[in-house]
């Protein structure tokens, strides 16, 4: 089992409820959370030890987020950004920000399995 928080924020709970089981299964301890005013009050209380999130989400945007966590909490944590959204400029926006990783949806529970597990790996 591993002893690592993944921090998932996605504004859809069935596909939250899915990704946060299938990380679940391969062990991870999972925070998941449905808007941008969670994110912020997790962030408030521990960094995990990376974050998965919709670009797409009330109250604060996975761009917002990218921002705040590498600009206000100064924070190196690895960001997989997941968005039907998968326009150049939000690609191109997100990685600019700092994002580490970026999927289009439909996301495979299992392909971002091994994008987190290769993002921790390298931490």
């Amino acid at each position: 089992m591993s002893d690592k928080q993944i921090l998932l924020a996605e504004d859809d709970e069935l596909l939250a409820s899915l990704l946060t089981y299938r990380l679940k299964k391969a062990g991870y301890e999972v925070i998941s959370v449905f808007d941008g005013q969670e994110v912020k009050n997790q962030l408030a209380q521990k960094i995990p030890d990376i974050i998965v999130s919709d670009i797409m989400m009330p109250y604060f945007s996975g761009i917002e987020l990218i921002e705040y966590v590498r600009n206000e909490l100064r924070s190196g944590v690895p960001i997989i950004i997941i968005s039907s959204a998968g326009n150049e400029e939000n690609v191109l926006s997100a990685f600019e920000l700092g994002a580490n990783d970026f999927i289009a949806k439909p996301v495979s529970p299992s392909e971002l399995l091994v994008r987190v597990n290769r993002e921790l790996l390298k931490v």
